[in-house]
């Protein structure tokens, strides 16, 4: 079953090396197309009104105050996390640039072109649609294996810094990011919950989808 899945699976167009800025066209094809997803995905709950992922939670707080669309915010806040990986003596690599670019890109875009459904049931399923999407996405982004998002990176060097569980440390991040977003008025609801539960088993289905066309 994927969720017995324990590692990111290795394919042919994976990256040999995490910070390889010259990776094959298929690997840095994928990984673009994997952040498409991921970015998609994260948007169709935005528009889906039912609350937003943790981080899109605390984009959308910081888009109100600043009058930045959610996109722009989600750029500025992943720079800002990103520059915190100085102090945590953490290394970024090509996926983690082309994350923080292609993510928030994706947002406002898809923001842009689609409305929010009109019934209760088409908001909830665009809001399941859109943490699968997440999970898909993610599955062919990590599989690249050419560097961690911010958020990834900044849990892992938070956990190598303190020496705390990485369940704790993740858990106190997203814990954070919605607090603060919601206080600055960002949408949190039953999707916001949907994603919570559902974004492990979501990524742990993508790197099986993954592995199973792949290898």
């Amino acid at each position: 079953m994927f969720l017995s899945i324990k590692k990111i699976p290795v394919v042919d167009w994976s990256s040999k090396e995490t910070f390889n800025f010259k990776p094959k066209i298929s690997t840095f094809s994928y990984l673009c197309f994997g952040l498409m997803l991921f970015g998609f995905g994260e948007a169709l709950l935005v528009v889906s009104t039912t609350g937003n992922s943790p981080w899109t939670v605390l984009a959308e707080g910081a888009s109100i105050i600043t009058d930045l669309s959610i996109g722009v915010a989600t750029f500025f806040i992943s720079v800002g996390v990103l520059s915190l990986w100085f102090f945590l003596k953490q290394k970024p690599g090509l996926g983690t640039i082309m994350n923080i670019i292609i993510i928030a890109i994706m947002l406002d875009i898809t923001i842009h072109l689609l409305g929010s459904p009109s019934n209760l049931i088409s908001q909830y399923f665009m809001a399941i649609l859109g943490v699968f999407l997440v999970g898909l996405g993610s599955g062919f982004y990590l599989t690249a294996n050419l560097g961690p998002g911010p958020r990834d990176g900044l849990m892992t060097g938070l956990t190598k810094k303190t020496n705390l569980p990485i369940a704790l440390v993740r858990g106190c991040i997203e814990i954070t990011a919605v607090g603060v977003g919601w206080y600055l008025g960002g949408t949190v609801g039953v999707g916001t919950l949907i994603y919570a539960f559902g974004i492990g088993p979501c990524v742990a289905l993508g790197l099986f989808i993954v592995d199973k066309i792949f290898n």
